[in-house]
């Protein structure tokens, strides 16, 4: 995750701060809802955890396999996606939207993604149009994407049923997430907000806040997971914890001291996330207890991160 992605995120902080924005009641901009998961479900406030049924999520390291879609929504918003996938003769695997950073793009969070594809997961990752590195940037745009991020789970998910695709029988269309870094984190806690998305099952918070999209957090409850650094001058540490607090499901918030914005491979507090990561993903889509179990010593590990659990 590239320290060039921390100075368009700033900008984006300053810009939502002069039209008015905030993380309790969010913007104006109006932003598309999806359609809800099931005829009848709660839309208007935070319902009830519904049990997540006991299952054992993989034990092998898959390789790796990476494909690319060319989406488009709205005929004016190109969002070409990368997805990563296990390469194995059988199963069925979970889906994970994952969104980028504010001036990135999905290749800056290869190493973490293909850890999650690899322990049995699909992640979708869409460029998005006017937030990416090399895009005409419009930092507002942000606003739009969990209805950007909502139309490319769509077109994933009915990858299963298409004739010929190489994801035909081999996705798990009802164990379904998102996750997103900074920007991508805003975008990820607007799926279970302002633009929420009845089929999201459970969700992860990197650097994110909801700046802009406000915390009515609401319809079926979902498992989040944040990690955010104490020393991110980016994306306060204490605008994550807000929204954090906010949250009114089964909930985890993954502290890294001497963290900053970015997470950097290679290094014991990257080891940690991924890690942890793997396990909370692992629990809430495939119902693995014993990950859940493992979750408190993987995120306290070497004693680079602290982990408030109310999972």
């Amino acid at each position: 995750m590239a320290d060039r992605l921390t100075r368009p995120l700033t900008a984006l902080v300053a810009v939502l701060a002069v039209v008015g924005c905030s993380a309790v009641a969010g913007c104006s901009v109006s932003v598309p809802r999806p359609a809800p998961k099931a005829t009848g479900a709660p839309t208007a406030t935070a319902s009830a955890a519904a049990p997540i049924l006991p299952g054992r999520a993989p034990t092998e390291a898959y390789d790796v396999a990476t494909r690319q879609l060319s989406l488009n929504r709205d005929g004016n918003r190109a969002l070409p996606v990368t997805i990563w996938y296990p390469e194995a003769d059988s199963g069925r695997f979970p889906v994970i939207l994952f969104s980028h950073g504010l001036g990135g793009r999905p290749a800056d969070y290869r190493e973490l993604l293909e850890q999650w594809a690899s322990a049995g997961f699909v992640v979708a990752a869409p460029t998005y149009p006017y937030t990416s590195r090399g895009s005409d940037t419009n930092p507002l745009d942000v606003l739009n994407q969990p209805a950007d991020a909502s139309y490319v789970l769509t077109q994933v998910l009915a990858l299963d049923k298409r004739a010929g695709d190489a994801l035909r029988g081999r996705l798990a269309t009802d164990r379904v997430a998102a996750a997103g870094h900074s920007a991508g984190g805003i975008t990820t806690v607007g799926l279970f907000t302002v633009g929420r998305d009845e089929r999201l099952d459970a969700g992860i918070v990197l650097a994110g806040s909801a700046l802009g999209i406000g915390v009515g957090f609401t319809g079926p409850a979902a498992p989040l997971l944040f990690v955010h650094g104490e020393r991110d001058n980016v994306v306060s540490y204490a605008s994550g914890k807000a929204a954090y607090d906010r949250v009114p499901w089964p909930k985890a918030l993954l502290s890294l001291p001497d963290g900053d914005h970015v997470l950097r491979p290679g290094g014991d507090a990257f080891d940690v996330v991924a890690t942890s990561t793997v396990d909370f993903w692992r629990w809430a889509l495939y119902g693995d207890a014993n990950a859940k179990r493992r979750l408190p010593a993987d995120a306290t590990k070497g004693g680079v991160a602290t982990l408030d659990d109310q999972l």
